[in-house]
């Protein structure tokens, strides 16, 4: 059974803070399970959805516009390089739950690796299936952690670490090598739309996260203080507690790369996951006969990326059309572009969902675990990270 700490771990470069609990109430039985992975209904909705769109994309499409040998490409592909596309994934995800492990269950909940395993492939499935952005992995994760016995600040602010760890790489990457890609530094084109206006939203992104740092963590009391009472006062104080919370989880990322003795593992994770998502995409390319320069197929793959925000059942039609757009950009034949796409969202993105829902059931068990050892050996009150009482469980892993 996962142990909360009442203090961070020996040198881990994180500074207990004051942020505010979005809510009193610390029993994590009063989370809801969510239901969107154990709904069968639900779920097979999702998949003839998702599979209605992708008949449409690379199917009935290809042969409307006169592209019918973009789906006939797809049975010349080289086993080998496949191979390698599947090897690429299992690294993928890998680093993944070591992200996570390294910036949650290491550090606070002593998660073990299996756990940690549970917990990202069900969000991960979450992800594919039911989000724009990723927002299903995180109501699951946080689910998961409510469960494990985090309180609510420190399950907010653990995310928030994790989601901008993880998506640092991803802005990080596009600045640098769009940069380096425009200039000529990199081989391959660098045309501005896919090289200039990216970095420039980039490092726009990158600098609104960066003040973000700068609200104070006590924000909430400010406000209470110079408010008082009164329905709207305590509106506003609640709602003040949401950039609190962001800010320290933006302060606490920064801890991790201030300090990479002891934040090597998350970095790491983040790195690897999304190396393993660009050789994923370059070997799908590659299986097809076609080789692409490493900075088109970097800054194809971050700028294509980007369409993940747009809502869509597994970001179908957004994402597959925001790669072979970028791809078609660089020149290469809209035949092999679409073919290779879809080797790609195959391999990366739909494989991994049947052991994701797997592991969601498998999480279930050990939630399950966890309330039983709770309730058999009883619980103790103990501070979170920021000093205020949480729920927390007797036990040992």
């Amino acid at each position: 059974m996962p142990e909360v700490e009442s203090e961070p771990a020996e040198n881990d470069g994180l500074e207990p803070t004051d942020g505010a609990e979005l809510d009193t109430d610390e029993q994590a039985s009063a989370e809801q399970e969510p239901s969107f992975l154990d709904d069968p209904g639900q779920l097979a909705k999702t998949m003839v959805i998702v599979v209605v769109l992708l008949a449409g994309i690379y199917v009935v499409v290809p042969t409307v516009v006169g592209l019918d040998d973009a789906v006939a490409l797809l049975g010349q592909a080289q086993r080998s390089w496949i191979a390698v596309a599947l090897l690429a994934t299992v690294v993928a995800f890998a680093s993944y739950v070591a992200l996570f492990r390294g910036v949650v269950g290491e550090n606070v909940l002593h998660l073990e690796w299996r756990e940690s395993y549970q917990i990202t492939m069900a969000g991960l499935a979450a992800t594919r299936l039911f989000s724009a952005g990723g927002a299903g992995g995180i109501v699951l994760t946080y689910w998961a952690l409510r469960k494990a016995g985090m309180g609510r600040a420190e399950s907010a602010r653990r995310m928030v670490s994790f989601l901008v760890l993880l998506y640092a790489i991803y802005v990080f990457a596009v600045i640098i090598f769009g940069s380096l890609l425009r200039i000529g530094v990199l081989p391959g084109d660098g045309p501005v739309s896919v090289t200039i206006i990216p970095v420039t939203v980039a490092g726009a992104v990158l600098l609104v996260v960066l003040l973000m740092a700068l609200v104070p963590a006590d924000l909430h009391r400010r406000l209470d203080q110079r408010t008082g009472d009164g329905r709207v006062a305590r509106l506003m104080t609640r709602v003040a507690a949401l950039p609190a919370i962001i800010a320290e989880g933006v302060r606490s990322a920064w801890q991790f790369l201030r300090h990479p003795r002891t934040g090597w593992l998350p970095i790491a994770g983040a790195i690897g996951f999304w190396a393993a998502n660009v050789t994923i995409l370059w070997a799908s390319f590659k299986s097809l006969g076609v080789s692409v320069p490493l900075g088109e197929i970097v800054v194809g793959f971050f700028v294509g990326m980007a369409a993940n925000l747009a809502p869509a059942p597994a970001g179908v039609g957004a994402v597959d059309g925001g790669l072979i757009g970028v791809f078609a950009i660089f020149g290469f034949p809209f035949e092999t572009v679409i073919a290779a796409v879809l080797i790609y969202r195959l391999i990366a993105f739909y494989l991994p969902v049947p052991p994701g829902i797997i592991a969601f059931l498998q999480l279930r068990r050990t939630v399950a675990r966890w309330e039983r050892e709770r309730h058999e050996q009883g619980t103790i009150r103990v501070p979170d990270r920021a000093g205020r009482e949480g729920q927390g469980a007797i036990g040992t892993s």
